[in-house]
């Protein structure tokens, strides 16, 4: 059990990290920018996970409102009950208390009474730009790079600092197999991603807590059409789907991997780019819709 943060919780992967935490029985804090599709998502979790969700509508390119998650995250909460955020802690295994008692400390499932320590921060929000850097507005640029950089490192640090200051925690950073690739500014914000994360596992060796960075391919969710890009006549056996990515990357928190790609496909595909000509792979992108 435990509590976890769940950045750009209200679609796509981010929704799925909510529904199969729900069902691990992790109380949720959900962050995204509406409020009204964060309290529909609280009330369908609590109607049918019984857990307990906290709705902190945020937009992550606003640096007050990345400030006032970051202060949820270093919230020490009330008493804890042992080991219950350890799952997260890599190896470490989860000893159950008895199941009275801890349904008797739970209470409602519609409010948190106590602000509950976080022991996983999964930081998911982002988007795709869907143009070249140079024809993009430079407005929305600055937006993408405050939300998928400057929101992971602050809201990393707040949440880092606290679970390392209780000996246990992870933090969950998704990125993309587009680090690789140098297709725009989109891949650049991955690419920092991925090494910000190898950085911060590295600093949290043998404190409890870990970090983990998760690097999808294509996956089926709205996030291509958000950004404009047709991609209707791709193969179907391109695309992974939400749950297996979310299904994987909880593993790899779990076994404390510092990385982890779901599928063989992009697996393989990931290990190729790295290994090939960059002349190469910028020839083979400039063939690609940018993300």
């Amino acid at each position: 059990m435990g509590t976890a943060l769940v950045t750009g919780a209200t679609s796509g992967i981010g929704e799925e990290f909510c529904w199969q935490l729900a069902a691990a029985r992790h109380d949720l804090v959900i962050v995204a920018r509406t409020q009204e599709r964060l309290e529909e998502l609280a009330t369908r979790l609590r109607q049918v996970a019984a857990v307990r969700v906290e709705v902190l509508p945020a937009d992550l390119s606003d640096p007050g409102d990345v400030a006032r998650v970051a202060r949820r995250l270093s919230q020490p909460g009330g008493p804890a009950i042992p080991d219950v955020d350890r799952r997260f802690a890599g190896d470490v295994p989860v000893r159950e208390e008895g199941g009275a008692s801890l349904e008797a400390d739970r209470g409602p499932a519609s409010a948190l009474a106590t602000p509950a320590p976080i022991g996983l921060l999964v930081n998911n929000a982002g988007f795709g730009l869907g143009r070249a850097f140079l024809e993009d507005d430079l407005a929305a640029e600055e937006r993408a790079l405050d939300v998928m950089v400057r929101a992971v490192m602050v809201l990393s640090h707040a949440g880092a600092r606290a679970m390392r200051a209780r000996g246990h925690g992870a933090i969950l950073n998704v990125g993309s197999v587009a680090a690789d690739t140098g297709m725009g500014t989109y891949s650049a914000h991955k690419a920092w991603v991925r090494a910000f994360t190898e950085g911060l596992s590295e600093e949290l060796r043998g404190t409890g807590v870990t970090a983990t960075v998760v690097s999808p391919g294509l996956t089926r969710t709205h996030f291509h059409e958000a950004a404009g890009m047709e991609l209707s006549s791709t193969p179907g056996w391109i695309w992974a789907t939400p749950d297996r990515v979310v299904s994987s990357a909880l593993q790899a928190v779990r076994r404390g991997r510092t990385q982890v790609t779901p599928t063989p496909l992009y697996r393989a595909t990931s290990a190729l780019t790295r290994l090939a000509p960059r002349s190469l792979v910028r020839a083979i992108v400039r063939r690609v819709p940018h993300t």
